[in-house]
């Protein structure tokens, strides 16, 4: 990468990014310090005791900062109340007060807390979804109008010692931004440099940054930009990761690894909070498993460097590759799930898959979750297979057999010396070290060949992204499945790992299926539907309903687990359907912004339905707020009936 695209140290030797130090009360954060773990409560803010007994919760947990709501300065005031409670109990762990819309708000809170969280979209803006022309005049009048608003703030954090971030939120960009530089990341990013510019003027440099999306693409090219962005203006501030509104269980699990893994893969970080629909305390442990892979990434194994690297790593752009039966090209990203070490295979195997067999039809059913490939290595199948599922087997058997629907797959010494190949899909199984140019000069005149990449060094992604650059120096289209092997772990670590090992190329347009080789990391369905859980957070191929779940927090109107689950109950069938629930109105329409619709808590008992960001009934009685939103759908022609798995032969 040239200098006006690189965004980290390097992109083959693991070397976390040197930020300044921020001081943020007797916890401070950056440069060599640890990757910082913290959360926010969901109690209301005026409920001194609620929110004490679960900053309590969360700091025991592991939060090392606690974030608090503070709609307006009676919030703002009781953050005082709740520090000298904290404090008599002996916890002195610093407090964070989010602000939303009210400088005022902002400006007291400063006064008792240790670090503040302005939005910039928001501070002084107001959304209205109006498009605007501006000159540069104009423009430059309203950055006046900005710094007249924002100037006092900074004094008074300046005379306390108060912390700020600065943080951009994908949804809830101004009008003014989207008008100037549109829905982008760009657009993210210079709605915080333009708040960093006026910090800077005052000499202000305790300030922490966040590029926060529900959409992991949108959220990984921002971080990004924003790091070059600084850099050409020299400066180093450090950085906050999260995906906001990342949902439940395992899918917001796996978004918010994802996306925050994908940068910390290459260095980004320094605190992250992961954003689930669930009490905060159980954030933290997902937190600490995501950072805790890199305490010694540094000490990876050598990764021979290609010079040639063709990535804009602000945008997102699918590496162009030709079809080989239904892997590449224009195809979805293809699941190939890993039988080798079963004991036997049987129809019960498959039903783990996403395969349903109903013995009185003779009938196979395909599940949303069934995977496209499964890899047998040396086992055998003795019973008819469904029609759509192709058998990966050792070069060795399937010689011998050439059986339909069953596929070879091959290592890059028997690739090259070989004669015998299957007409229409063969598999080569190699690490970097394999991908000589010899080999690379056979694939690209070969269209039946495709590529399961696998690594061993324990920075493996960056590794694995060297055969891409590799091959895109040579223009080689072949098609890639990207393979990782995980043993002994929970399920839920192996999860995240997964989630970022995969997740961090496909982001970057790399990829073409996943494989995920697993001993004793869960059951073969759990690790299936992780595989797709993968494909659909990094937005390759979407296989079910996305819930778009903001966290708990004092602005919450309603019961949001209670809620989302009851939403989730009635909708979950709506393949590749965005719903956004919200809280409250300052998490609607512009948090939600990526979401087809929307459920939001406008009052109390109050709910308001959304069709993109257009609202379309105000205020409802939340009795009957669902069926209205599915009523709404069947206007739209999107709602269809729950139905069984499909049988086909």
């Amino acid at each position: 990468m040239n200098k006006s695209t690189t965004y980290c140290e390097s992109l083959t030797k693991y070397k976390r990014r040197k930020s300044r130090v921020v001081h943020i009360g007797d916890v401070p954060l950056g440069a060599d310090y640890p990757i910082r773990l913290q959360s926010m409560t969901t109690t209301d803010t005026m409920d001194t005791l609620g929110t004490v007994e679960q900053s309590i919760r969360m700091i025991e947990a592991g939060s090392e900062y606690v974030r608090i709501t503070a709609p307006s300065i009676k919030e703002a005031q009781n953050l005082a109340n709740i520090k000298q409670q904290l404090k008599k109990q002996g916890y002195t762990t610093p407090l964070i007060a989010d602000i939303h819309f009210t400088p005022n708000a902002a400006i007291e809170a400063a006064r008792h807390v240790e670090k503040v969280r302005i939005n910039p979209g928001n501070f002084v803006d107001r959304k209205k979804f109006q498009e605007i022309e501006y000159t540069d005049e104009s423009y430059n009048n309203e950055l006046e109008r900005i710094h007249d608003r924002f100037a006092p703030l900074i004094k008074v954090c300046k005379e306390e010692g108060c912390a700020m971030r600065i943080g951009s939120n994908h949804g809830s960009l101004s009008d003014r931004i989207l008008s100037r530089y549109g829905d982008t990341p760009l657009g993210m990013v210079e709605s915080a440099m333009e708040f960093l510019r006026i910090c800077e003027e005052y000499n202000y440099h305790q300030i922490v940054l966040s590029m926060k999306s529900s959409n992991t693409r949108v959220m990984v090219h921002a971080y990004r930009l924003l790091v070059n962005k600084m850099d050409a203006e020299e400066m180093n501030y450090p950085l906050h990761l999260g995906v906001t509104e990342a949902g439940e269980g395992e899918d917001g699990r796996i978004k918010s690894a994802v996306g925050i893994g994908t940068l910390l893969e290459d260095g980004l970080g320094d605190t992250i909070r992961v954003s689930l629909t669930e009490e905060p305390e159980y954030e933290i442990p997902v937190a600490k498993a995501l950072v805790d892979r890199y305490a010694h990434r540094g000490e990876h194994g050598k990764i021979t460097t290609n010079t040639h690297f063709d990535l804009n790593p602000f945008e997102y752009k699918p590496r162009t590759t030709h079809a080989v039966l239904n892997i590449g090209g224009e195809n979805v990203p293809r699941v190939m799930a890993d039988l080798s070490l079963e004991s036997k295979i049987n129809t019960e195997t498959l039903s783990q898959l996403g395969y349903q067999y109903f013995e009185s039809e003779d009938k196979w059913g395909i599940g949303d979750f069934a995977c496209d490939y499964i890899f047998i290595n040396k086992m055998e199948i003795n019973f008819k297979l469904p029609g759509t599922l192709g058998v990966v087997q050792a070069y060795s058997v399937w010689k011998e057999t050439h059986m339909p629907q069953y596929y070879p797959q091959i290592n890059p010494e028997e690739y090259l010396n070989a004669e015998d190949f299957h007409p229409e899909l063969n598999f080569i199984y190699l690490t970097l070290t394999d991908l000589s140019d010899e080999l690379i000069k056979k694939i690209k005149k070969d269209r039946t060949t495709v590529l399961l990449i696998d690594t061993y060094n324990e920075h493996g992604m960056a590794e694995q992204r060297q055969i891409f650059s590799k091959l895109l120096a040579q223009g080689c289209t072949v098609p890639i499945i990207i393979g990782r092997y995980y043993r002994n772990l929970p399920i839920e670590d192996m999860q995240l790992y997964s989630a970022t090992d995969l997740g961090s190329l496909l982001i970057d347009g790399f990829g073409d299926g996943v494989f995920l080789a697993t001993e004793h990391c869960g059951t073969s369905k759990q690790v299936n539907q992780t595989a797709f859980g993968i494909l659909q957070a990094s937005r390759t191929r979407v296989s079910k309903t996305e819930y778009i779940s903001c966290p708990s927090c004092g602005r919450t109107l309603f019961d949001l687990q209670e809620t989302t689950a009851m939403v989730r109950e009635r909708t979950s069938h709506l393949k590749g359907v965005k719903i956004g629930i919200m809280g409250c109105i300052v998490n609607g329409p512009g948090e939600m912004a990526d979401a087809d619709y929307g459920y939001v808590g406008t009052g109390v008992g109050k709910i308001s339905l959304y069709r993109g960001q257009e609202v379309i009934q105000s205020n409802l009685p939340m009795e009957g707020a669902v069926d209205a939103l599915i009523d709404l759908m069947k206007v739209d022609g999107v709602w269809v009936e729950a139905e069984s798995l499909e049988a086909v032969m």
